[in-house]
């Protein structure tokens, strides 16, 4: 039995939630979320608070459950609050910037690395050794993160790299300590 699932979300003021065929639509600020849903599952809207229910209790539609519900507690709180993920660049010479709407980066190779803002996020460069991704579809920006961190991961040895702001690297010993 899904807890999550079970929990009503409310409609926060200035957003508007339409129910279609197997489409939930959020939209506010000029903003437009869609979360599909499947048939298993049944959206009610009654007094500005959304009830997801299951209408069998087979595994599939148990599972869908809680992950549908909070797909759209999201959409909700992402047009309304938006979501954010920052990025520390750590090492010699790691540095960003923005040229209009393009993230560029020198991360130690010999050429710059350039990653263009897709619609409906916005990247930020408040410091050269720091990156602010932000928007409103919380996991556009997280996609878009990942991205941006799979160019450089931090590595195990010095810890350069990309990393989340607030990640733990684990570090290892050199190998040049280890003899046969």
């Amino acid at each position: 039995m899904s807890r999550i699932g079970l929990e009503p979300i409310t409609i926060e003021e200035g957003i508007e939630v339409k129910v279609d065929k197997g489409l939930v639509t959020v939209s506010g600020n000029g903003k437009e979320i869609v979360v599909p849903f499947p048939e298993v599952l049944e959206v009610k809207i009654e007094d500005s608070v959304i009830n997801i229910t299951r209408k069998n209790e087979e595994k599939q539609s148990k599972s869908i459950h809680g992950t549908i519900r909070m797909l759209i507690n999201n959409a909700i709180y992402g047009i309304k609050h938006g979501f954010e993920k920052k990025l520390e660049l750590v090492g010699v010479g790691y540095r960003a910037r923005m040229e209009g709407t393009t993230l560029v980066m020198s991360l130690g190779w010999n050429h710059p690395i350039k990653v263009e803002t897709p619609q409906g996020i916005t990247i930020e460069v408040p410091e050269e050794t720091k990156v602010v991704v932000k928007g409103y579809d919380k996991q556009k920006v997280g996609e878009i993160t990942a991205k941006i961190r799979s160019i450089r991961p931090p590595e195990p040895y010095k810890g350069k790299g990309i990393r989340y702001e607030g990640e733990y690297v684990r570090r290892k010993s050199s190998k040049s300590g280890v003899t046969a």
